[in-house]
């Protein structure tokens, strides 16, 4: 049986393209975390890879049934609603900037590392290891 090696490996990789956009965006909120009236923005990563999943919602732990066929690059950016605003209308808050930035640090990590795997799989079937 053909496999698209492109449908094989689009999943994890739309994934590591959010999630390093993601990272960019949470870093812009650090950089600016003094700036008066700059406001906070962020997205919601899985909400994006269920748009790129012909599946809808992910409801399997089985990623070979994902399929992308559509870039990371249409995720919508919006702006994060503080929990306590700053006086000069800064909503950049340095604790939940840092947690979020940990959290998809940790996720980028494992997709990585999920990605890894595939390319190893492949080159074994490459091999006929």
């Amino acid at each position: 049986m053909a496999i698209s090696i492109n449908k094989y490996l689009s999943y994890h990789g739309s994934a590591l393209e959010m999630r390093s956009k993601r990272a960019n965006v949470i870093a812009s909120n650090i950089a600016n975390a003094s700036t008066p009236n700059y406001k906070a923005r962020d997205f919601d990563v899985s909400n994006a890879l269920k748009k790129i999943s012909r599946l809808g919602p992910l409801r399997t732990n089985s990623d070979r049934h994902f399929v992308s066929d559509k870039s990371a690059g249409d995720t919508k950016v919006q702006f994060r609603d503080p929990i306590m605003a700053a006086l000069d209308g800064n909503t950049v808050e340095m604790a939940v900037e840092q947690t979020s930035f940990a959290e998809n640090a940790t996720k980028y990590q494992a997709t990585l590392t999920f990605l890894t795997g595939r390319i190893q799989t492949l080159r074994s079937a490459i091999k006929g290891e």
